[in-house]
């Protein structure tokens, strides 16, 4: 039986063993008194040694550690790990009775001479953090994995994801793609790994490209043979186009797509989403009308966002059979119409000169949109009164007069057919008046 001492909540240090006959203390026999003694005067002085230095700091462990559990870290240690040669392990373990160790070790725990021990933070360091190591430049992480090469050894894997995350400049690039290219050969001819880095690296490669503002670099991740040990993704790719579209860049856009047809990389919503927003925002719908017909082709579900901007565009340009043909092709797949693809809707019957269909289409918006999305009817209203109509003559290439006749006397009939309907929201008409841009 080992008797166990508990480390009071107060955080004050327990009190003595108590020699009454109430708390009976286990005796070892006369014969092996002496012995004992020698043992725990041998165990006092491992306990002040260097190598007790983990037991001394259980001792002055915080209150709330328990005697249980020193006695779990010091018994262990004294039986195993203190004695300078094996037979003296065995002879001091098989002599000294674990109660007289955990006595002995509690007497010192309650001497009046604290045991102090400071921590080393080598014990509990795991891998080096940026507070103790300042960060390395690309070219230091460099120039340390082609030694490691060099010396044929594998380098670590953080060494590379640092120095991806490291890159700051077209130099930094250029070094990275250079380890790239000697890690791939190394993993062929010396390890016989022929499969590519993961899918994770590889689109941090491509987003270190377009952060540094060298897409050129970028581009190489996205083909499928390459020297780099790189698998293209499509998710490389919305990198390389999320600079394209802080940029403006169409040209880059041209590109990228080109790259993606030539190594049959799966087009996705989220692709068409990039895309849409970059022709639409650099005015292009040349360019978003031959990339959406891909996407439809690649049979790529659409998403909303991209039937609010596709439908606006072609409503901003005065393409009403356009339309129509996006409209049909966001019935198949989006059931509810928004805001943007409602009042292209019915600006498209404006440009047929249908005013009653153009009311009908915003009075049925108008019942059906959710109640916190109600109140934005009348400023898109407005905006298809003031903004909208110049907006689509200044884009016309004949006929301007034509097409500002018709819309200045359509749009009041819209209005009143929605007010006659029992639709009636207040639009300022002042501002439908002839431009004389269109004259």
């Amino acid at each position: 039986m080992v008797a166990r001492l508990s480390a009071p909540s107060s955080g004050r240090l327990p009190s003595p063993l108590p020699s009454s006959p109430s708390v009976p203390l286990l005796r070892p026999p006369q014969g092996e008194g002496r012995a004992m003694q020698a043992a725990a005067a041998r165990a006092r002085r491992l306990l002040a040694s260097p190598a007790a230095s983990g037991i001394q700091g259980a001792l002055s462990a915080p209150h709330h550690w328990c005697a249980a559990g020193a006695e779990l870290v010091v018994l262990p240690r004294l039986d195993n790990g203190f004695s300078s040669s094996p037979h003296q392990a065995r002879s001091f373990s098989s002599h000294l009775p674990r109660t007289l160790l955990l006595r002995t070790v509690t007497s010192h725990w309650q001497s009046k001479k604290p045991v102090r021990y400071h921590m080393s933070r080598a014990h509990f360091a795991t891998e080096s953090s940026d507070i103790d190591h300042p960060k390395e430049s690309a070219e230091e992480l460099y120039q340390k994995m082609l030694k490691s090469v060099e010396a044929q050894t594998m380098p670590p894997n953080a060494w590379l994801w640092s120095m991806i995350s490291s890159c700051t400049s077209e130099e930094d690039i250029k070094l990275l793609f250079q380890i790239l290219q000697k890690l791939r050969v190394f993993r062929l001819s010396n390890l016989r790994i022929n499969a590519n880095f993961n899918d994770h690296l590889c689109m941090k490669v491509s987003e270190a490209c377009a952060r540094v503002g060298v897409p050129d670099y970028g581009l190489k991740v996205l083909w499928n043979h390459n020297v780099y040990g790189i698998t293209p993704t499509i998710g490389s790719a919305h990198y390389l186009l999320q600079h394209a579209k802080e940029h403006s860049d169409t040209k880059l856009v041209e590109r990228i797509m080109q790259v993606l047809r030539r190594n049959s990389l799966p087009l996705q919503p989220g692709t068409a989403d990039i895309v849409f927003s970059i022709c639409y925002n650099a005015d292009r719908w040349d360019l978003l009308s031959k990339y959406a017909a891909r996407f439809v082709q690649a049979g790529v579900k659409l998403r909303r966002t991209a039937f609010d901007i596709w439908m606006e565009f072609a409503a901003k340009v005065g393409d009403s059979q356009s339309i129509w043909e996006i409209n049909s092709l966001r019935g198949k797949s989006v059931k509810h119409y928004t805001l943007t693809t409602g009042f292209a809707c019915a600006k498209g019957s404006l440009l047929e000169r249908k005013p009653e269909n153009a009311a009908a289409t915003i009075k049925l918006l108008y019942k059906h949109l959710p109640d916190q999305k109600k109140p934005f009817v009348r400023d898109e209203l407005q905006k298809l009164v003031a903004e909208w109509p110049i907006e689509v003559i200044k884009r016309q290439k004949k006929d301007r007069n034509a097409m500002e006749e018709a819309l200045i006397t359509d749009i009041p009939k819209m209005i009143s057919s929605m007010a006659k309907s029992g639709l009636d929201i207040p639009v300022d008409m002042d501002k439908l008046t002839r431009q004389p841009e269109a004259a």
